[in-house]
């Protein structure tokens, strides 16, 4: 074999060898593979290794089959009561269907977003200003029916949309900043007003307990007293009948009643009586329980 025989070889096994590589296909995880033969749809690959023909078959286009987040610039929308505002979006979704995701639009992110601007600016049309700062929950829902609609035609499943800002005009976000402060200092005035009627509420119950309490102090004391003096009474009273049956026990003789009588005027004369009587016969009982019974009524 000559040089040019050689060399002629060896251009062929390239060939072969560069043809074979390009009919070998190898698809990763988590992506498909849609593929034309003679400019027509023949097949969608999954993961895995595949073999096309050379110059017949063409992988037509690779599509993602992952969850796709989408951030969509703000759009410029107008409310029921005419209050221009600016609302951008998220907006998740998946390929479900390569082969319709391929043929089924041109550009499909951008016909997304077209899709989304214009569903957007429709349900944002049938609300006012205020339903719309306080309504992202059915704006989401409403815009996430919509679009997995619409998009089944592409291959594509809309999983969430969610409104990511609301941005009104200066002058209303000015207003809504006066009306927030409004509102807390309303707020607070009224948790104050709470605040010191507990308050006196309190000091009231507090007060009332208090008098209740000393007026029960004064109550026990004023019967511990009563019954302290009752019962030093009842003692007195108590010792002096002692007192009286011993000297009857005693059987005292009259000397002993007559110096008795003897000190007990001699103790009444000290007092402040105006009247005193003595009886002739200080010896007779009778006749000094007399005085000192005469000497009582005239105190």
């Amino acid at each position: 074999m000559d040089v040019i025989g050689v060399i002629l070889f060896v251009v062929v096994l390239l060939i072969l060898a560069i043809i074979i590589a390009d009919s070998v296909r190898v698809v990763p995880q988590s992506k498909a593979a849609v593929v034309e033969r003679l400019g027509s749809y023949h097949a969608t690959w999954s993961n895995g290794v595949h073999f096309k023909i050379p110059f017949i078959d063409k992988v037509a286009n690779r599509v993602t089959l992952k969850e796709i987040v989408h951030d969509f610039p703000p759009q410029p929308v107008i409310t029921k009561d005419n209050v221009t505002m600016m609302i951008d979006t998220v907006v998740y979704f998946s390929i479900t269907d390569p082969k319709l995701y391929t043929y089924g639009i041109e550009r499909p992110i951008s016909a997304i977003e077209s899709l989304t601007a214009t569903t957007l600016r429709n349900i944002i049309g049938e609300l006012e200003l205020d339903e719309t700062l306080t309504s992202r929950d059915v704006i989401n829902t409403k815009m996430r029916s919509i679009l997995d609609e619409a998009t089944d035609p592409w291959g594509v499943k809309v999983g969430r949309v969610e409104v990511k800002n609301i941005i009104p005009p200066r002058d209303i976000q000015d207003s809504m900043e006066k009306q927030m402060r409004a509102e807390r200092e309303r707020r607070e005035a009224i948790l104050r007003a709470e605040g010191e009627k507990r308050a006196a509420i309190l000091t009231a119950e507090g007060e009332k307990e208090a008098m209740i309490l000393r007026a029960n102090a004064k109550k026990e004391a004023t019967i511990a007293e009563a019954e302290g003096q009752a019962k030093s009474i009842e003692k007195l009273y108590e010792a002096q009948a002692r007192g009286i049956e011993m000297i009857n026990n005693a059987n005292p003789n009259q000397a002993f009643l007559a110096m008795k009588g003897f000190e007990a005027l001699q103790k009444v004369a000290d007092g402040q009586s105006t009247k005193l009587i003595i009886p002739s016969n200080l010896q007779d009982i009778s006749g000094t329980i007399a005085a000192l019974s005469e000497i009582v009524k005239n105190k």
